[in-house]
């Protein structure tokens, strides 16, 4: 393969995991895979007829902010991969499922922290990924507002966290570039999933079933389909 021909990519992806009780299925796979996750991505990339220049991954966990304390929501920096794959995989192995109290979960708290995450500046082809994992809805934004720990200037609901995705009203994001983001959603088809596929813009949806830790889907998918992404053909 002639990689001059290839394009170029500086790819971030943030990881927004849900790591409550049920979850152990999809973090065993995330923990399974950190090794050889850059070596996978490079491989379905080339075969797209695509490269990656740079790559960085990000992990943030969420719960719920109202009974999981300081664990409710917790994020990584960004691991330059293959340069930091052991520190990577040392951070995901250090995650657990536990707590999560009654469904649902903070969820889009911790997709307004990625999408105002310190994203590169670098490329002149950038993608900026947020991979969702969740078995369960999401509270709505603000509910938990009250609760220790909860993050300041957040969207008042969808639609303001859709404005903040298409970058009019940005909430903090400073180096979100919104025609480089990607969303890719793995959740059940229930609100406020399936409205976000129906309404945002640049967004991939895989339905999986309720309450289950995602033990329907394998990560080989899930490098597929940000690969797929990447690319921008939506599905």
């Amino acid at each position: 393969m002639d990689l001059r021909r290839l394009k170029k990519y500086c790819v971030d992806i943030i990881f927004c995991i849900d790591t409550t009780g049920s979850m152990s299925p999809i973090i065993k796979q995330v923990k399974d895979y950190a090794l050889s996750f850059y070596d996978n991505v490079h491989y379905e990339m080339e075969l797209q007829n695509k490269q990656v220049d740079q790559l960085r991954v990000k992990v943030i966990t969420f719960r719920d902010l109202g009974c999981d304390g300081e664990e409710a929501l917790t994020q990584s920096d960004f691991f330059v991969l293959d340069e930091q794959k052991t520190e990577f995989e040392n951070y995901v192995y250090g995650l657990n499922a536990s707590g999560g109290g009654d469904i649902p979960e903070n969820a889009l708290e911790a997709i307004v922290e990625a999408i105002r995450s310190d994203w590169t500046f670098e490329g002149a082809k950038k993608r900026q990924v947020v991979v969702v994992f969740t078995d369960a809805p999401a509270l709505p934004l603000l509910e938990r507002q009250s609760a220790e720990g909860y993050p300041a200037d957040m969207p008042q609901n969808l639609d303001e966290l859709n404005a903040m995705w298409m970058g009019t009203a940005p909430f903090g994001a400073s180096s979100y570039d919104p025609e480089a983001g990607r969303l890719i959603i793995m959740a059940p088809d229930v609100e406020p999933w399936n409205e976000m596929f129906r309404t945002f813009e640049r967004c991939w949806f895989k339905k999986v079933d309720k309450g289950t830790g995602l033990a329907d889907v394998a990560m080989d998918d899930v490098i597929n389909l940000i690969v797929k992404s990447i690319g921008g053909s939506q599905m």
